[in-house]
């Protein structure tokens, strides 16, 4: 399809509650009073700039000075002592590209018109998207919550990765929309998965056919699989087929990785970012929520929502009436980094997140040679090079457990209790049977494993707690995830001695569960 967003109607996804939104009044003469700069205003109820008891705000960051190769490393290892630059903001005239005199006062939702104009033009620099609007949150988890909002009607399925982190899978449950997990691997979610979803998707029985998918598309948490552009293509195929909204959160977008050879040396000379969704998006059907947590500092509390123009007048009324613009520290922050003269600017920032990209491919080399001399030689793990993020999905070979079994469930509930009643011990439940669906004691197994590692001293993440809440009428019986949650999730986002010291935990923990006979 090769309309802009403009020839495409995509109202029809907004929920009832976002229609039935109006705008804020006062925000909309906030506006208005933009309209000529020598505007008189008696209506703002703002304190004026002059009793505000600040006069300045000062950064101190790392320098990204031509003559700096690699600024995270500079930055890392120099300490107090590192090159550094400043750049500031001051109550009176300055230099500053957003003086406090503005940014402290109150603005309208989709934040202030500078620090919007920044992320803009950094969204334009690495997507180039047609035809989008910028919208400031404070963070991704804020942004994904009110697009669920905005989209979302009770007893509406949304699709998502099956297994997917759970704050934000938690969000729209209680506004009463359910879920649909869709299978992944290695390489992320599945087209062929997604296609099957939606071609048999039966109306009568399930509701209304899903119209939004939800989905990490790099590093992926927790799984830290990165779908490749052949996968993303087809799921941009299959969401104009099935008039889908895809929400791209991609907050480790700038955290990718050369692919898996550790001897290779690590260069950012032929590296390239791969495609997101929000650049081949020609319908205005792909809303993308970035942050700059992972980047800069998770406590930040700054993102943006790039989307149609449509959504975005949509999502500064809700802000408008809930929890209004980002905080002008974080928007001052970012609009002198990107846009001052002092600052960054783009070509600063992008010199800044391909360094830390190779300081963490570097951190990631570092835990997968200490996991496959430690935990791998076992025998009893195994796990896939992350291509983005901070994540490794640690497979447990659970199988090969001496108490493994595989149960078989009858889907008629008071008929596997009376089968499971009878049955002397597990082993007698083992015959097969016509009416019967596969089912194991992985769940019970992994629980046992989680808490010998938090006795041995290591905390790491089960794979059930990122289990995609699954309504009964879309679960997949035949295959149910509850036999697949032998995985924990790792990062490698800490000090290097941590994951050696922890791997070497989960090593001794690992043989000692697997020579267990008996909890």
């Amino acid at each position: 399809m090769s309309a802009s967003s403009s020839q495409v109607d995509l109202s029809h996804h907004l929920s009832s509650e976002t229609r039935l939104r109006q705008a804020n009044p006062m925000k909309a003469i906030w506006r208005l009073a933009r309209r000529k700069a020598d505007m008189i205003s008696l209506a703002n109820g703002d304190p004026h700039f002059s009793l505000y008891p600040i006069r300045k705000v000062e950064f101190e960051v790392a320098s990204i000075s031509d003559d700096i190769d690699d600024p995270v490393a500079s930055w890392r290892i120099g300490g107090s002592s590192a090159p550094s630059q400043t750049f500031a903001s001051t109550t009176n005239s300055s230099p500053a590209k957003l003086p406090l005199r503005t940014a402290l006062q109150y603005s309208a939702g989709a934040g202030l018109p500078d620090a919007q104009r920044a992320v803009t033009e950094l969204t334009d620099h690495y997507h180039s998207p047609p035809d989008h609007v910028a919208t400031l949150t404070l963070g991704n988890g804020d942004g994904v919550a009110k697009i669920f909002r905005l989209l979302g009607e009770p007893g509406d399925h949304f699709l998502a990765d099956e297994f997917s982190f759970s704050s934000l899978t938690n969000a729209p449950l209680s506004h009463g929309i359910k879920w649909v997990p869709v299978r992944i691997d290695g390489g992320g979610l599945i087209p062929e998965e997604l296609e099957s979803i939606l071609e048999n998707w039966d109306e009568q029985s399930q509701g209304k056919r899903p119209h939004v998918l939800y989905t990490v598309p790099c590093g992926q948490n927790p799984t830290g699989s990165t779908l490749s552009l052949e996968r993303r293509q087809r799921i941009y195929e299959l969401a104009q087929r099935f008039d889908l909204i895809i929400v791209e959160d991609d907050p480790y977008y700038y955290l990718q990785y050369d692919r898996l050879d550790l001897d290779d040396a690590m260069s950012d000379k032929l590296f390239q970012l791969i495609p997101s969704f929000l650049s081949m998006d020609v319908d205005g059907r792909v809303m993308r929520v970035d942050s700059f947590s992972k980047i800069m500092a998770p406590g930040m509390r700054l993102g943006w929502i790039t989307s149609n123009p449509l959504f975005h007048e949509a999502l500064v009324h809700l802000t408008d009436s809930s929890t209004h613009h980002p905080h002008a520290f974080g928007q001052i922050f970012i609009t002198e980094m990107l846009s001052s003269p002092t600052g960054w600017q783009i070509a600063g920032f992008d010199k800044w997140v391909r360094s830390l990209r190779l300081e963490y491919q570097r951190r990631r080399d570092v835990f997968m040679r200490a996991f496959l001399r430690d935990v791998a030689s076992t025998g009893f793990a195994s796990a896939e090079f992350p291509e983005a993020g901070m994540f490794v999905w640690i497979q447990v070979d659970v199988e090969r457990h001496p108490r493994f079994r595989r149960i078989p469930s009858i889907q008629d509930p008071a008929a596997a209790a009376v089968v499971r009643a009878d049955a002397e011990n597990v082993n007698d439940l083992c015959a097969p049977s016509p009416s019967t669906v596969a089912r194991t004691n992985v769940t019970q197994l992994m629980e046992e494993l989680f808490e010998r590692c938090l006795d041995g001293g290591l905390v790491v993440m089960p794979a059930s707690i990122f289990v995609t809440p699954a309504d009964d009428k879309v679960r997949d019986v035949q295959d149910p995830v509850e036999d697949r949650l032998n995985f924990l999730r790792a990062t490698f986002a800490g000090p290097e001695e941590t994951m050696e010291a922890g791997l070497r935990i989960l090593a001794k923990v690992l043989k000692e569960f697997f020579s267990s006979e008996a909890k």
